[in-house]
């Protein structure tokens, strides 16, 4: 059977002409779809077997930035926000309530599923659902990674990551010293072409990390500013 039939997302859209569309293109891809018409359906539908969230933001009942945050309590799997707004304060917004990635209406079908399927191998990876033969951990002063577990111990507590940020914690740990500019960035990390406006994407989710690594953001430790080059691990 196709990994690709395994894989449940749950789909949570108030508007029934996007929840027919996206369910016609995803199951037409193979996956098992789990429709919600608010955020907190998509909340109450969340358990162990779902891979994926599609969430849009304006929902009744609750928004999808409400559900997310609830979400993010049950499950680490990815978040993919679909909405209207394209104002770079809803995206912080998004990505500080935990989301991964934020896909704006309207929205080309290939698009769509590059970004699903590009989502479900990092989360796949990130899980160690897929197989790794990486065996070694990274360190670096207090903070360690371990590549088989995926734990992020910094100061001997766990620190819970997104995939998006453990992806771009472990890319500059394996390439300590090197500066990734925020194209370096997206397209090793979204595997897909750099396009201007995820700059910004890069620089919440560097801030989100920061906020979890660092004691003091404006002195970081860990993720460095390269002043007009990128970031760096040291």
């Amino acid at each position: 059977m196709n990994k690709e039939i395994q894989k449940k997302i749950l789909v949570a859209d108030d508007n029934p002409e996007i929840r027919e569309i996206v369910e016609i293109l995803l199951t037409g891809e193979g996956y098992e779809v789990v429709m919600a018409t608010n955020g907190e359906e998509a909340v109450n539908l969340v358990d162990s077997t779902i891979d994926l969230i599609i969430l849009d933001v304006v929902m009744p009942v609750k928004t999808g930035f409400v559900a997310c945050n609830e979400i993010r309590e049950k499950t680490t799997a990815p978040i993919l926000f679909l909405t209207a707004k394209t104002q770079d304060s809803d995206k912080v917004i998004g990505f500080s309530a935990g989301g991964d990635d934020y896909l704006s209406k309207p929205f080309s079908y290939s698009e769509l599923i590059s970004r699903v399927k590009s989502l479900l191998r990092r989360y796949y990876i990130y899980q160690g659902k897929e197989k790794n033969k990486e065996q070694n951990i990274l360190k670096t002063r207090g903070l360690s990674v371990n590549l088989d577990t995926q734990d992020v111990i910094l100061d001997g507590e766990t620190i819970f990551l997104t995939t998006i940020e453990y992806s771009i914690l472990v890319l500059m740990l394996k390439n300590r010293k090197k500066v990734f500019s925020s194209e370096n960035i997206y397209e090793s990390i979204w595997d897909e072409q750099y396009f201007y406006t995820a700059n910004n994407t890069i620089m919440v989710h560097i801030r989100n990390l920061r906020k979890k690594l660092e004691k003091d953001q404006k002195n970081p430790q860990y993720v460095k500013t390269a002043w007009g080059k990128g970031y760096y691990i040291d």
